[in-house]
């Protein structure tokens, strides 16, 4: 139980970024106080895992009533877990991520871009449908997964300044690179999986 919770945890982890979203979230929070931003990062942390939590159990009947399949799903992840990927690999010149922090300046960010879809983005309840059912453990294992990863999530954006410091720009930027590479492997191993079994290769 321990090792399934653990490698759960631990993929989801991966697709959250905590580390690629710290310049992100250094961003949107600038103008926000330090006392402030501790209430924010929690606020949305939470919004997140309920709508993760809520994504798990609802999933199934979301896709049966838009009448999707398995292979779609998993080729969307893919897909959109890739083009994520791309651009923590390749930064464009106009990040997106800064776009809505420009965007958000003037005011404190409520639900949207923070918990979504920055935490609680495409990737994160793809990944969290279709994992869950690969994997065959029950769904408290990854209600706690979720917990457990939004939980290192927040509090490594609730460090974000004293990141930022550690590392530099130059390092953030290594490290988020090095989360786009691993993200791209599993994006192509979910396109992989999602193809094969919609055309029924082996």
């Amino acid at each position: 139980m321990n090792g399934e919770l653990f490698s759960s945890v631990f993929l989801l982890l991966l697709v959250l970024d905590p580390l690629g979203n710290i310049p992100f979230v250094l961003s949107l929070l600038r103008q926000v106080p330090s006392a402030r931003r501790r209430h924010i990062i929690l606020r949305e942390s939470a919004v997140a895992v309920v709508v993760l939590v809520a994504f798990l159990f609802v999933g199934d009947w979301l896709l049966l009533a838009m009448r999707l399949t398995d292979p779609a799903l998993e080729i969307a992840g893919g897909l959109i877990l890739f083009l994520i990927a791309l651009r923590m690999v390749f930064p464009p010149a106009n990040h997106l991520g800064a776009e809505l922090a420009e965007n958000e300046a003037d005011g404190e960010p409520f639900i949207v871009p923070l918990a979504i879809p920055m935490i609680a983005g495409p990737s994160a309840l793809a990944t969290v449908l279709l994992a869950s059912r690969e994997s065959g453990q029950a769904l408290f294992v990854w209600v706690a997964a979720i917990i457990l990863a939004s939980a290192i999530n927040a509090a490594f954006l609730l460090g974000s300044g004293w990141f930022a410091r550690l590392f530099g720009k130059a390092g953030m930027q290594a490290l988020e690179r090095l989360m786009g590479l691993i993200l791209t492997t599993m994006a192509v191993q979910m396109l992989i999986s999602g193809i094969r079994i919609a055309f029924a290769l082996r």
